[in-house]
């Protein structure tokens, strides 16, 4: 008997696959078009890696109802990793000028600094999540964002100089040269996700999100699986935290405040809570008018003797806000709700619109 479930789900996997080898291609064409330092490319790193961090956090808040405002303070513990461990040895002694060139005297290679990053990111959330998880609703959501800015104050404390560099920057650290690099890295994490979420542990994230009591009644480890949930996300969080490390070429532990988890916690909801596309789009979509589209309405125009109203520094930060309002207002679930971008979707939709010009020619013959 042919599973009708499996056949779309490799459909859909296809299809992703294949966007992702297109974007590829596009990508590498436009860096050799454009200058790098334009405005898209910044964007485009940007986009890949707040889209792996919401979809990160997606997976522990949308598909299993886990409210968890920590993600920050996982980007921050990955981020340090992989820069502690990528600053050459010869750079050591510049960088850690105040600590004496700092406790970690040798260097790892790219690849296995963001793996550890990510490992040691999964470690904080398994001995945090032992006690943390069991609360539930706002609560969880408090101890998560008070052990973010736990960690920030930490990570800056003289006495783990030696390691963090107290409250100076990291530096000189290895950094990406390439948009493909974090599309790459963000594209195969994201991949991992979805298969995780399409396989029996992701139903079971989704059924605990879906009715706790029900799914203990049906023998669900509720406390495995949650801590399963919470060390994965924290994962790929941590990978996501090497990514901006790279993206930024500086670190410092002031940078992740608990406003970068309003932000990612923002993007997840305008993308729709249980949508891995939604999170993606909207990180991009996100990334672009903060960063680009909306730059000119902080700058005055002058036309001959009259100034445009309203335009000064701050002002992209109202329309953006006032943007981010109606989209949330008149897309409750988010854009995507839901649903995720599938071959069986792009057909109805293009059944839809065949339709509707169907209808159309309908309506000119009957007028004429």
């Amino acid at each position: 008997m042919i599973d009708i479930k499996f056949i779309k789900q490799r459909q859909n996997l296809l299809l992703g696959f294949t966007l992702l080898i297109v974007l590829f291609v596009v990508i590498a064409i436009l860096e050799q078009v454009l200058p790098r330092t334009s405005m898209l490319f910044t964007v485009l790193k940007k986009g890949a890696i707040y889209a792996l961090v919401a979809v990160s956090m997606n997976l522990l808040n949308g598909f299993t109802g886990l409210f968890s405002l920590g993600q920050a303070g996982f980007m921050l513990i990955g981020a340090y990793t992989y820069a502690i461990f990528t600053i050459p040895v010869a750079q050591r002694a510049s960088v850690y000028q105040y600590f004496e060139g700092g406790l970690i005297q040798f260097t790892l290679p790219v690849v296995v600094s963001m793996i550890l990053a990510g490992l040691v990111a999964a470690l904080f959330a398994f001995f945090i999540g032992l006690p943390v998880l069991r609360l539930k609703s706002d609560y969880l959501a408090i101890a998560t964002l008070g052990f973010a800015e736990i960690i920030r104050a930490l990570f800056q404390w003289d006495k783990f100089g030696v390691i963090t560099n107290g409250s100076n920057l990291l530096r000189k650290y290895e950094v990406f040269k390439s948009c493909l690099f974090p599309f790459a890295v963000s594209g195969v994490c994201i991949a991992i996700i979805v298969l995780l979420i399409n396989s029996t542990y992701g139903r079971v994230f989704k059924a605990i999100r879906d009715d706790e009591i029900a799914a203990e009644a049906m023998g669900i480890n509720l406390a495995h699986h949650k801590r399963l949930a919470f060390v994965i996300s924290s994962f790929f969080a941590g990978v996501s935290g090497a990514l901006l490390a790279m993206f930024q070429t500086t670190i410092q532990a002031k940078q992740f405040t608990s406003a970068m988890t309003y932000e990612i916690l923002l993007i997840v909801v305008i993308g729709g809570m249980g949508s891995i596309t939604g999170s993606c789009i909207s990180s991009f979509l996100f990334i672009a008018c903060s960063e680009w589209w909306l730059r000119f309405l902080d700058r005055t125009i002058q036309i001959g003797s009259f100034t445009v109203p309203l335009l000064r520094p701050g002002f992209r930060k109202v329309v953006f806000s006032v943007a981010i309002m109606c989209i949330v207002l008149f897309y409750q679930k988010g854009i995507m709700g839901e649903k995720e971008f599938s071959v069986a979707g792009i057909i109805n939709y293009l059944k839809r619109i065949k339709s509707k010009i169907i209808k159309n020619k309908k309506h000119v013959v009957i007028d004429k």
